[in-house]
């Protein structure tokens, strides 16, 4: 800990990440946790650790250190009396991404982190300073290029499989480009890895994972729970989008044994938007990426529990009871079943489309995305309210956007606000009635051919990425024969099943919400209010079991 000091400074709060606590609210704490005495160098918070206190400063002053040990470590805030130390995992149970030294003896409080959130729902106040420094210090964590470090190369679909994984489920982390970093290799070397190995993931400085599937990332950060044997749930939830975790939050809040896998990260395509603006309540509008934290903080205040990724493949019975079945062969039994799994982007039918999704075509328009096109000209397909988000968030980053729809109108299929925004925007030319034909370039994206549907013409427009919004497909096909669907593919329920339940399937006990249902509204605020609807379904169906069953 040669780098730490003791007169390193505090960090200064920026916009509450590091707030200090009023006397009335340690106050508050001191009866839920423990005063502890500490020295210099030790060690309250280890990096890898799971996050499962909160620690208060009473006295004395804490760094944290990323990298602690080795050649890089580096000091990236300081706490002193008042202020508390952890970021987003105290609240998600996701492993610590650094390292809490102590730099001047004094005193703590430590309070473990299921007292605090009990706290936090007795005091809102006390619970909005902490979620919002936590929410706002793991956004500091991510723009630092913290956490864990992945090496590869741009060109490699493992690669960019890590790296959508990591920042869809906002895992603090650095990336390493092996076609563009000079020390890129000479890192491999040290660490005994071949580059044909790559992509790796470097955790804590040390541990070197050989090309990780998003299961063994997700177990190494925390974001993963294993079934338990014999254990059967109130409730398991297919699917963390809006209605899935609208789901997770009302049915954990009623007391049922709820819990909520999903293939990828929480907050669906909804987390993919850089803005949501006609959300009620979010006059400023939120971003889908804060939209899916808070929503988890939430599902796990309440008792929750969240697996990801956990990608259900079947449907089957053990008994009475439901049986969701994972991708690896284990599976969750369960009373009664909520499946919000949504739906996926539909893919161009263009030629060489599959080879550039490796490395140029995107569905999705995060900051990952935008870096990786910064000051490049790009193209949007779509005109849907999907397309105009992006294109608008795009704008800030790339020197040109080309928005193409096959429309005349972009307000034909898109929100006013965002279409008239869309055409005040001075780096964005929107290409009406038109379609992209085809794709050019070598290892990654150079152009686009468009073809104006009226006239025929076809133009070349320059654009480095592609990014695809043109409607979706619901996710459905793991549910084989096992409930009915609609010829679109979408889950049948209600009275098209001979339900008298709104939301039921054609299966009793199993319920669908949001976009995977046939018939939805396919809005964020609708999903959200299935999955609280479908909660109430699942209580009746639980009452009726059980009276059937004495």
């Amino acid at each position: 800990m040669s780098a730490i000091t003791a007169q390193a400074s505090e960090t200064p709060d920026s916009y509450g990440a590091f707030p200090r606590l009023t006397d009335d609210q340690v106050e508050l704490l001191l009866d839920r946790g423990e005063r502890r005495r500490t020295r210099a160098g030790d060690v309250l918070v280890r990096e890898g650790a799971d996050s499962s206190e909160l620690f208060v400063i009473l006295q004395g002053r804490v760094a944290i250190v990323e990298g602690s040990g080795g050649p890089e470590e580096r000091v990236i805030g300081v706490h002193g009396p008042g202020q508390f130390l952890g970021e987003l995992n105290l609240l998600t149970g996701q492993a610590s991404f650094t390292t809490a030294v102590v730099t001047e003896p004094g005193e703590v409080l430590a309070v473990p982190a299921a007292s605090l959130r009990e706290l936090a729902c007795q005091d809102p106040a006390l619970g909005d300073v902490v979620l919002r420094a936590c929410l706002l210090r793991r956004s500091l964590l991510l723009g630092l290029g913290s956490g864990l470090r992945i090496v590869g190369s741009r060109y490699s679909p493992d690669s960019r499989r890590l790296r959508e994984f990591a920042a869809r489920n906002r895992i603090p982390h650095a990336w390493t480009d092996l076609e563009e970093d000079d020390t890129a290799e000479a890192l491999l070397r040290e660490l005994g890895v071949a580059p044909e190995e790559a992509p790796i993931v470097i955790w804590r400085g040390q541990q070197v994972l050989r090309n990780p599937t998003n299961a063994e990332l997700g177990r190494l950060v925390g974001l993963r729970t294993e079934p338990s044997p014999g254990k059967v749930c109130d409730l398991v939830v297919v699917g963390a989008g809006p209605a899935g975790m609208a789901a997770a939050v009302y049915a954990a809040s009623d007391g049922l044994d709820a819990l909520v896998l999903d293939a990828i990260a929480t907050g669906g395509q909804a987390a993919t938007a850089s803005r949501i603006e006609n959300y009620l309540g979010f006059p400023e509008g939120i971003s889908g990426a804060e939209l899916a934290d808070r929503a988890l903080i939430q599902a796990r205040k309440f008792g929750a529990g969240i697996s990801l990724p956990a990608e259900a493949t079947g449907l089957g019975r053990r008994g009475a009871n439901h049986l969701v079945v994972l991708d690896d062969g284990e599976g969750f039994e369960c009373r009664a079943v909520v499946i919000a799994t949504g739906a996926r982007y539909r893919r161009l039918d263009v030629p060489r489309l599959e080879e550039f999704e490796k490395t140029s075509v995107y569905y999705a328009a995060t900051p990952i995305e935008a870096q990786s096109c910064m000051g490049d000209p790009v193209a949007v397909v779509g005109g849907g309210n999907s397309a105009g988000q992006a294109t608008l968030f795009l704008s800030r980053y790339a020197r040109n956007v080309y928005l193409v729809l096959r429309e005349d109108e972009l307000t034909a299929n898109m929100s006013r606000y965002l279409a008239d925004r869309i055409e005040r925007s001075a780096n964005v030319d929107v290409l009406r009635h038109s379609e992209i034909r085809e794709l050019v370039g070598d290892k990654e994206l150079e152009s686009v051919v468009v073809e104006d549907d009226r006239t025929g013409e076809r133009n070349e427009i320059t654009a480095r990425a592609l990014f695809v919004f043109i409607g979706a497909d619901p996710c459905t096909g793991w549910l084989g024969d096992e409930l009915e669907l609609d010829d679109g593919g979408y889950i049948r329920t209600g009275a098209a099943t001979g339900s008298a339940a709104l939301l039921e399937t054609s299966r009793p006990g199993v319920f669908a919400a949001g976009d995977v249902r046939s018939g939805s509204a396919q809005r964020v605020a609708s999903a959200v209010g299935e999955g609280a609807m479908a909660v109430r379904l699942v209580h009746e169906h639980l009452r009726q079991t059980y009276a059937a069953s004495t």
